[in-house]
């Protein structure tokens, strides 16, 4: 397999299209897909990447606590219904909420002590995301010419 991946990268390939969205240039090769073209043969890159981080709100002990709190009660329904395949009858619905209460308890104070270790160094919740500045459509030499009817 990698020696198919090495393949593929020295593959020459021609600039079929530039776009300033993703979504642009999904839509194009989406096109081309559905009238047939072996889009194995086209590439996707986004040029000029950078890291952008939205803050969503200030994080406080609270919402920690909060936040791990939900996070634990997950983990505790999971823990459950695995004990649960062991248990006969209706005591598995006991099993299942005796572990989402530890799991969510455990989870708000794992939370709150995670936070308040920091010290305030980061009393904000954000969510990062990759963006590019543009994004090109490249599509291999063999097939350029006829890819470039997509972009007329």
């Amino acid at each position: 397999m990698e020696q198919n991946v090495t393949e593929q990268n020295l593959t020459e390939s021609s600039l079929l299209a530039t776009f300033t969205g993703y979504p642009e240039a999904q839509r194009l090769v989406d096109r081309m897909s559905d009238d047939g073209f072996p889009v194995e043969s086209v590439r996707i890159v986004g040029e000029g990447v950078r890291t952008v981080e939205q803050v969503t709100g200030r994080m406080t002990r609270g919402r920690a606590a909060l936040a791990g709190a939900v996070s634990g009660a997950w983990f505790g329904v999971l823990i459950g219904l695995l004990f649960g395949l062991f248990t006969a009858g209706a005591a598995w619905i006991w099993l299942l909420l005796i572990s989402l209460f530890i799991g969510a308890f455990w989870g708000a104070v794992f939370g709150f002590v995670a936070h308040w270790s920091t010290r305030g160094q980061r009393d904000f919740s954000s969510v990062m995301t990759l963006q590019a500045q543009r994004y090109e459509v490249h599509v291999d030499k063999a097939r350029a010419a006829e890819a470039a009817r997509y972009v007329l």
